[in-house]
């Protein structure tokens, strides 16, 4: 018996995909404008090394920490209903970090900002799923998906050079307000409401074990490297390792765990898992370093470095659409015996 024909997305889904398109957009952009405003940030708020270190990175931290827990939750109480909490909490913190008076504050600001960006990203692709039944169009909206965040790598350092030239650092956190307006208005009128039936149970324990590991952890290091080390960063680093251990074993005991464990013992996965860290933190670091090196060692102006910012970011943009369709052929290839030539002979 033929399986039935999925349904295909009309107009109104396209336009959903353009709102949804908003706060990746934003996500992105958010980690790169901060990047250019680091001088002037810390001429005015005299942030220490690692209050710096602190604000640059709890954002990224912090999203990387809740994305797990918040697609959860946008399972059990909606996708949209979280899109739409994430969004206004997104705004609300993008306030308090533009006009954040001192650096504990802003990193405060920054923490939330993480925070409500976890929940956007899993909501987006979870809608994507939910309004694109038809396969090949799910490829195509997943596609367009995807380019947004390294669009927003590219429009971050240039609109983030501009407000830098012309206003105080603060404005390059007021880009979220109105792009988070804008979606509040239109996602309840574009986009569908979705749950699924068979959500697991949202452990915060696990959540808040991962979390705090990671932070705890973080700190010792960026302890050390102001300071050097003492009883204090190992204190924070073996509490970090340790509530890291007691998450595992919470993970082993779990019906419904927080994270799979044994997807780990997939070679494939495990070796994407650390390719992938790996990059980021190259990346990112690059991204930190190189933006700081155009305006504090050449001199350049806010608007220079950033439009000097660009080439990386396209460069970005052509590499991971690119990406995939290597990995397809290299696929096909090493799974063909054709693809490889002949063992030598063991004859003398």
């Amino acid at each position: 018996m033929d399986s039935p024909i999925p349904p295909r997305a009309g107009r109104r889904e396209w336009l959903g995909l353009a709102v949804l398109l908003l706060p990746t957009l934003l996500i992105v952009m958010d980690l790169t404008v901060l990047h250019l405003a680091v001088p002037h940030l810390s001429a005015d708020l005299q942030p220490s090394s690692a209050e710096l270190l602190w604000i640059v990175d709890i954002y990224g931290f912090l999203i990387a920490g809740s994305l797990i827990t918040m697609g959860t939750l946008g399972d059990r109480i909606g996708r949209r209903r979280l899109l739409l909490i994430g969004a206004a909490a997104f705004g609300f913190a993008s306030v308090l970090a533009a006009f954040a008076p001192s650096a504990e504050l802003l990193i405060a600001a920054r923490a939330l900002l993480g925070v409500a960006g976890a929940t956007l990203m899993p909501s987006t692709l979870a809608l994507i799923r939910t309004m694109f039944r038809d396969p090949a169009q799910r490829s195509v909206a997943i596609g367009v998906w995807i380019s947004g965040f390294s669009a927003g790598s590219a429009i971050g350092p240039l609109v983030g050079g501009l407000l830098l030239e012309y206003f105080w650092w603060g404005s390059v956190f007021l880009l979220g307000v109105p792009v988070m307006i804008v979606l509040l208005i239109l996602a309840p009128l574009l986009l569908p409401e979705a749950y699924d039936p068979a959500a697991g149970r949202l452990d915060l324990p696990s959540a808040a074990l991962s979390l705090a590991a990671v932070l705890l952890i973080i700190f010792g290091v960026k302890h050390i490297a102001q300071v050097g080390a003492d009883l204090l960063a190992a204190g924070t680093i073996l509490a970090g390792l340790a509530l890291g251990g007691i998450f595992v074993q919470r993970q082993r005991r779990l019906a419904d765990p927080l994270i799979d464990l044994r997807l780990f013992g997939i070679p494939a996965f495990s070796a994407s898992l650390a390719m992938y860290t790996l990059g980021v933190f190259v990346s990112f670091g690059a991204f930190l370093f190189i933006a700081q090196y155009l305006q504090l060692v050449l001199g350049l102006s806010p608007v220079q470095a950033g439009f000097w910012s660009v080439p990386g970011a396209l460069a970005s943009i052509i590499g991971s659409n690119v990406a995939p369709v290597l990995v397809r052929r290299i696929d096909r290839r090493m799974s063909s015996p054709q693809g490889w030539p002949s063992p030598p002979s063991a004859s003398p």
